[in-house]
């Protein structure tokens, strides 16, 4: 026990003494820092003074009011909507561009088109049946294609028709 004191005192002292030497360096770095030049500081930039803005728009509409669409009065008023209780059809879940003409069937002053779904379900339609999600409404049945006309929303909170084409693939 005397002995791991002693070996403990003795460390303690020979580190101390060795931080004691060598401060010549350092005493030579401060003298160096004391003897630069000073500068001098820069001024604190100085503040513009402050403008007042005068908003002059209080005749126009609030901006974060929600505005209704300005519809032409003199406009007639249109009665197209899609029906909310036609069932739909299986065609009217994809959209039409996914859809592909096949070919026609003639068959008894009937004329049938025949479809090919993007779940390569093959479909047999005829003038009156929907395809595609804006409502589209089959017009005519040719050879090359089949014509609709679907029903869009206006972008005015109504709906408009509007002519669609699925052509014959190839």
């Amino acid at each position: 026990m005397k002995r791991a004191t002693l070996a403990i005192s003795l460390g303690s002292v020979l580190t101390l003494s060795a931080c004691s030497s060598g401060m010549g360096d350092l005493e030579q770095y401060v003298t160096e820092v004391k003897s630069r030049k000073t500068r001098q500081i820069e001024p604190i930039p100085q503040i513009k003074q402050y403008e007042a803005f005068a908003y002059a728009g209080q005749d126009r509409r609030n901006p974060f009011v929600r505005a209704e669409p300005q519809k032409d009065p003199n406009a007639p008023g249109n009665n197209i909507r899609p029906d909310p209780n036609r069932n739909p059809e299986p065609l009217e879940e994809f959209p039409l561009d996914g859809l592909r003409m096949l070919g026609t069937i003639n068959k008894e002053k009937s004329v049938f088109a025949l479809v090919k779904a993007p779940d390569n379900v093959v479909h047999r339609v005829t003038l009156g049946n929907h395809m595609g999600q804006n409502y589209g409404k089959i017009t005519a049945i040719t050879d090359s294609s089949i014509d609709l006309v679907e029903i869009i929303p206006d972008g005015f909170g109504g709906f408009m028709e509007r002519p669609a084409n699925l052509a014959l693939s190839q």
